[in-house]
């Protein structure tokens, strides 16, 4: 026999999941800061290292509750109370990405302060070139990650049916 399931939301899945298994929040939270601090350490040993290794060691596996003021990239803004996340420097844009020649002198970034910044041979920054490592590692680590929360579900379930 075939079990299907219709879901209507996150909201909805929560509220049924939590009838059957009052732990499954829980254990999920728990998981998931788990997994960003996992997370978190991988990327902090793929980071480039700088003068003082200040950078690489700003990663961090956090609860986004905990980081009311912090922008989230790559995703939509979520509702999760329990999501998770790493945490690091700004520059690290700078870094994933790499930046494009440009002019550091005031006015520079005008038309007029990028032909002066040419001309006179000063302020022009060479730009740098990406070196990714954040996105490759989640990427490699996404996997492990989701079986790591849906494991501390079924233990949620399991626990709720008895069988735990």
């Amino acid at each position: 026999m075939a079990m299907m399931a219709k879901l209507k939301g996150r909201d909805a899945l929560m509220r049924r999941l939590n009838q059957l298994a009052p732990n499954v929040e829980k254990y999920a939270a728990e998981a998931k800061l788990q997994a960003a601090e996992e997370a978190a350490e991988l990327m902090r040993e793929r980071a480039p290292t700088g003068a003082t290794l200040e950078y690489r060691e700003s990663f961090s596996g956090e609860r986004l509750a905990n980081n009311p003021n912090k922008q989230q990239v790559g995703i939509a803004q979520t509702k999760d109370p329990s999501a998770a996340g790493v945490f690091a420097e700004y520059i690290w844009r700078f870094l994933e990405f790499g930046t494009a020649p440009h002019s550091t002198v005031k006015g520079g970034g005008t038309v007029l302060g990028k032909k002066n910044a040419a001309a006179s041979g000063t302020g022009m920054h060479p730009g740098s070139a990406a070196q990714p490592y954040i996105f490759p590692t989640w990427r490699a680590y996404k996997k492990k990650a989701s079986a790591k929360i849906r494991a501390a579900v079924n233990r949620a379930v399991r626990e709720a049916m008895g069988k735990g």
